[in-house]
């Protein structure tokens, strides 16, 4: 005897299988009457088949970079801003020797959802990008109230219809429907105002939801709003209240860290990943970063031991070997460093991911002294990735090596920017020496 229709939905509803719960529960509803459970069944399962955790899913996409009128100062104190993070004020790495993205904020061990990973390419995509990465974080409240018809349809319009107005609009009926009692309905509609940027709106509404239940995820949506609004020690300052409240939390003393590696004090960022660690030992993106910060301090063996963790807890990706290969090599174990590379190049998923293993390979060739080697691999960087700025400077470095000097003389532009890279990077030695050269050569003439 077959399971009742209903029941069987939702056990495939249970079981993540969303789509044979969709189509089950649309037989259902074609039959007369058409029922609710039925209805709210059928709207979550759409849900959870794009559903992203908001907490973590933030695309700053080219309309908010070009058009951001959020930060309060124009001219930020050191150390309260995000957009000018300052040089190392916490003995980490200098940027010299650290690689950062387009934006500016150091590359750690673990790519965020909102640091580089897709990001709308144009105008269009970025104003109407329904939102389709799953989480990582266990399922919370924000995911765990769908105990009515009305919250269910909500999500639906939120996440699979990505239609934010009427969401919103969904969401104040509701909260006047409850006379403004239910932090759950407050929460939601500082969500949607939070995707329309309207951050001090939302601000008001998550505020109000904490004062009525104390939420970890409230606490973690008010944190976004304050860092879209270039306000991190305001959102620090939340967390670490949070975690009176909360002790040990992870999601909050991960929140802390993240804030302190973007404003590059990458020392106190590693002190609270370890926090992390205490609390839950098997959390990727804290090991990954702690050993990131071992190896842009000259101490790749330790770096080793975090990647190797990884490793055993079946992380298993391009990435990964790449950061072991790299390892390798610095901490001169060479018979694991070329299968490590290899293992990466057989990974890769995309043509970005290759050009960085090959690149990585140019490295590793010039250290042992191989330049025809080297020279391969940053041309093989350039076929898969012709946007490799670092690859373009080795191949000049290796052509002025072999001689094959075109363009020597205009030491005007380069004095230009090697003023420039002094304003970007002030302690960069090299670039020092070479404004000493350039100036002797200025007094020769």
């Amino acid at each position: 005897m077959g399971l009742e229709p209903l029941f069987q939905a939702w056990s495939y509803f249970r079981r993540r299988k969303f789509r044979e719960c969709s189509d089950l529960c649309s037989q259902l509803l074609e039959r007369p009457p058409g029922e609710q459970a039925a209805w709210s069944l059928k709207t979550r399962a759409l849900t959870e088949m794009v559903y992203v955790d908001e907490i973590d899913m933030d695309q700053e996409g080219i309309a908010e970079m070009m058009l951001d009128e959020n930060a309060i100062a124009q001219v930020a104190r050191p150390g309260t801003s995000l957009k000018l993070p300052g040089t190392s004020q916490g003995g980490g790495p200098s940027p010299a020797v650290r690689p950062v993205t387009q934006s500016g904020r150091p590359i750690t061990g673990f790519v965020r959802p909102s640091t580089q990973s897709g990001r709308p390419s144009t105008m269009e995509q970025a104003i109407k990008t329904p939102r389709t990465a799953l989480t990582a974080r266990p399922i919370t409240s924000a995911s765990g109230t769908y105990v009515r018809l009305g919250t269910a349809l909500f999500e639906y319009i939120f996440h699979h219809e990505n239609d934010v107005k009427n969401a919103l609009d969904l969401a104040a009926l509701a909260t006047e429907h409850v006379q403004f009692k239910d932090w759950w309905w407050k929460v939601q509609i500082g969500k949607c105002y939070y995707r329309l940027g309207l951050y001090r709106e939302a601000e008001k509404q998550f505020k109000s939801a904490l004062k009525q239940q104390d939420m970890v995820d409230t606490i973690l949506y008010l944190a976004k709003v304050y860092l879209r609004l270039d306000q991190p020690v305001t959102a620090l300052n939340l967390f670490k209240q949070g975690l009176d409240r909360f002790p040990g939390e992870v999601t909050l003393i991960c929140g802390i860290a993240r804030i302190y590696e973007e404003m590059n004090n990458i020392s106190l960022a590693a002190e609270y990943y370890k926090d992390v660690l205490k609390q839950d030992n098997t959390h990727v993106e804290a090991i990954a970063c702690i050993g990131s910060n071992h190896f842009y301090s000259d101490q790749p063996e330790i770096a080793l031991r975090f990647y190797r963790r990884l490793l055993q807890m079946g992380v298993y990706n391009c990435q990964l070997f790449n950061n072991l290969g790299l390892c390798c090599f610095y901490a001169q174990q060479y018979d694991m460093t070329l299968s490590s590379f290899e293992r990466a190049l057989f990974l890769a998923e995309n043509e970005e991911e290759t050009a960085d293993v090959w690149y990585n390979l140019g490295h590793v060739a010039v250290g042992i002294g191989d330049l025809n080697l080297a020279y391969q691999c940053f041309k093989l960087t350039l076929v898969n990735n012709n946007d490799y700025a670092e690859a373009y400077n080795n191949l000049a470095v290796l052509e002025m090596r072999k001689g094959h000097i075109e363009q020597v003389g205009d030491l005007q532009r380069s004095y230009t920017a090697a003023q420039k890279s002094e304003e970007a990077f002030p302690g960069h030695v090299d670039t020092q020496q070479l404004i000493k050269q350039l100036k002797q050569h200025f007094a020769m003439l």
